[in-house]
């Protein structure tokens, strides 16, 4: 196995959203976009994004701040159950890992964060008709609406990153 490539999971708002982020991303090798459960009483299925990554290009903490800051991290909003806030962990190291980078991220909010730091249980991938929401289509009212603005952040204030 190539020890440069991490496997961890992402999830918080719409994973059209959520993965279009991703993909834009130097250091990202794949997105995977579906659904993420984890353990009780997380462990109903929601929206969200698997990714490889190459630590050696994008650390986690640079994917758990973007991740933070392109999605609403800090509002605990009646849909949580299908768009949880969370970072799904692969492994110990990872779990301690995040919950570090949580816990420093957190004093840069003015709300507490919502999003948990979950072992990632099990993924299922979404219908192929809804994979690469926006790349096949960045036109669609939906991308212009919430995506782009996602991405236009992500270039202004992460442009070290962008692809």
């Amino acid at each position: 196995m190539d020890t440069s490539v991490n496997i961890i999971g992402f999830g918080g708002g719409c994973h059209w959203c959520t993965e279009a982020v991703f993909q834009t991303l130097r250091g990202v090798k794949s997105v995977e976009q579906g659904f993420i459960k984890s353990d009780p009483p997380h462990d109903s299925w929601s929206e969200a994004v698997r990714i490889n990554f190459d630590p050696e290009i994008i650390p986690l903490t640079a994917l758990v701040a973007i991740h933070l800051r392109t999605h609403s991290s800090q509002s605990d909003h009646t849909f949580r159950g299908k768009y949880r806030s969370a970072i799904y962990v692969t492994n110990d190291s990872q779990m301690t890992e995040a919950e570090a980078i949580l816990k420093d991220e957190e004093t840069e909010f003015d709300n507490p964060l919502v999003t948990h730091v979950l072992p990632l249980k099990e993924f299922k991938s979404s219908p192929d008709v809804f994979k690469d929401y926006y790349k096949t289509d960045p036109e669609r009212p939906f991308c212009k609406a919430y995506i782009d603005p996602k991405l236009t952040k992500l270039r202004r204030d992460y442009a070290n990153y962008v692809s």
